[in-house]
């Protein structure tokens, strides 16, 4: 079959009965076309249809090793450093649409599953099954263009103590049965962004394990279509509010919904169960499989397009209501510039530097990925919209809605056209950019976004005491040791 077009895409979605619940409501088809998730299924869809246009095709697909057929870069698995290349130019046309404001594009999950199939030597260390389903289940991805979703993380019910220990065992997903046919899932896992619109659910190792026998029966990695019998989505509030492409911009078009995955009972066939037990595996799951740097090098190609859309945002702004003279203005636009700069270079490096793994696998280099992956989510992706309010300041609470600028006109008041113009553009232009810094830097579409990306890989605390214990300090050291040794008495 090979790569969808965004109709494929979209009537597949329809085809399902996932069932899920949002505002109230209870969702079990046409899922494509509910408001709640009508423009999210769109946007993606469009990413599909990219695959297709000529001008993006070349980037974008490559020959299956299977069938011949195009399918997506994010499959390919990488074997030197123009693979690591041609993967980070497939991300940049999907991620330049979207702005990076679509945090779940199927070439982030994609660029798991391509780690993992590869990675022969991890799978080695437990029963060859695993590792030859997992391997099946990437080559069926690729090959019928599936979008897959991923969900994480435990309830958050009581941090202080183990999965085994929160409401007697029985909150986080775990295992509840063991079968001939496959396992039996009960419990919640949060958060399952894009669940609701995806093809499938991948439940991959949670947050750290203890290591401990009470780990068991929430040590596992599968995947599950996305309305397998017993599934159920609780979705957030949407953030879109209904409004047109002129209020609310990025909201209209990028709102991912958020859900808490619920498993009642939920049979994973034996071939979609891709480990099963083994704590200590389960740990290295993203480290020792290659995974987690794949998947890196998607969301720093991904969170560098969204800092170079709010370098052109504030400079935008800037140019609009003629402000770009000051000193302090060109502080702050200087300081995106260099975040850019700086996110291209750590990609570059990665890539670089990259090696191959035990099983061939050109792996782009972690320490530094690991470094963009620490210092974007604390020091850039929370000062990006900061700069916005600065430079919009109370212009952003001051805009009529598209349809007072239509009533406007078509009663020939001039006041919104006076009053609300701007050095470089009319009133409507101005109100219109200023839209989209408002749901860039306070709407509650900006609001999630910060949230989203400041927890994207987990507590940036214990991300930082990974990093230190991680990474070999020794060189450092011994030079500030040779030269106190050198020191004159």
């Amino acid at each position: 079959m090979g790569i969808r077009t965004g109709q494929q895409y979209l009537e597949a979605l329809n085809g399902r009965h996932a069932e899920i619940y949002v505002n109230g409501e209870k969702v079990t088809s046409g899922i494509a076309d509910h408001p709640a998730f009508r423009n999210s299924a769109r946007s993606y869809a469009h990413l599909f249809d990219m695959q297709h246009d000529p001008a993006f095709a070349g980037r974008l697909t490559y020959a299956s090793p299977l069938t011949a057929d195009p399918v997506s870069t994010s499959f390919l698995i990488p074997r030197c450093e123009a693979d690591l290349v041609a993967r980070r130019e497939a991300f940049t046309a999907w991620t330049s649409f979207s702005h990076g404001f679509l945090g779940r594009s199927g070439d982030y999950m994609n660029s798991a599953l391509t780690a993992l199939a590869a990675a022969t030597t991890f799978f080695g260390k437990t029963d060859p099954a695993f590792g030859e389903r997992i391997r099946g289940y990437y080559t069926r991805a690729r090959d019928n263009d599936l979008l897959a979703t991923h969900t994480l993380v435990p309830p958050q019910v009581n941090r202080s103590v183990s999965a085994s220990q929160q409401g007697a065992g029985q909150l986080t997903a775990h295992v509840v049965e063991e079968r001939a046919d496959g396992v039996v899932i009960r419990g919640a896992r949060l958060l399952a962004t894009l669940g609701p619109i995806a093809d499938e659910l991948l439940v991959f190792p949670s947050t750290v394990l203890r290591g401990t026998p009470d780990d068991g029966p929430y040590s596992f990695a599968f995947a599950i279509p996305n309305d397998a019998p017993g599934l159920r989505y609780y979705c957030r509030a949407p953030l879109h509010n209904g409004g047109s492409a002129f209020d609310e911009p990025l909201a209209s078009r990028f709102e991912e919904m958020d859900a808490v995955a619920v498993f009642d009972d939920v049979l994973v066939p034996r071939d979609r169960i891709f480990m099963l037990g083994h704590p200590e595996l389960c740990n290295a799951w993203y480290s020792e499989t290659g995974a987690g740097a794949l998947m890196a090098h998607q969301v720093v190609t991904r969170t560098l397009a969204k800092t170079e859309f709010y370098l052109g945002l504030a400079s935008e702004i800037a140019a609009t209501i003629g402000i770009g003279q000051f000193q302090h203005i060109q502080e702050d636009l200087a300081e995106l510039i260099a975040y850019v700069e700086i996110e291209k270079a750590l990609l570059r490096a990665s890539e670089a530097d990259g090696e191959l793994s035990e099983d061939g696998v050109f792996l782009p280099r972690w320490a530094t990925l690991n470094a963009a992956r620490n210092w974007y989510p604390r020091k850039v992706s929370q000062r990006l919209p900061e700069i916005i309010r600065k430079f919009s300041a109370s212009g952003l609470m001051a805009l009529p809605s598209e349809a007072d600028f239509d009533r406007a006109t078509a009663a020939g008041d001039a006041d919104l056209d006076t009053y609300l113009q701007a050095a470089t553009a009319t009133a409507r232009q101005r109100a219109r950019l200023f839209k989209l810094a408002l749901d860039a830097s306070v709407s509650g579409f900006a609001g999630r976004e910060s949230l989203y990306e400041y927890y994207f890989f987990g507590d940036p605390v214990r991300m930082a005491s990974a990093m230190v214990s991680g990474y070999d300090r020794g060189p450092a050291r011994a030079r500030v040791r040779d030269l106190l040794g050198d020191a004159p008495d």
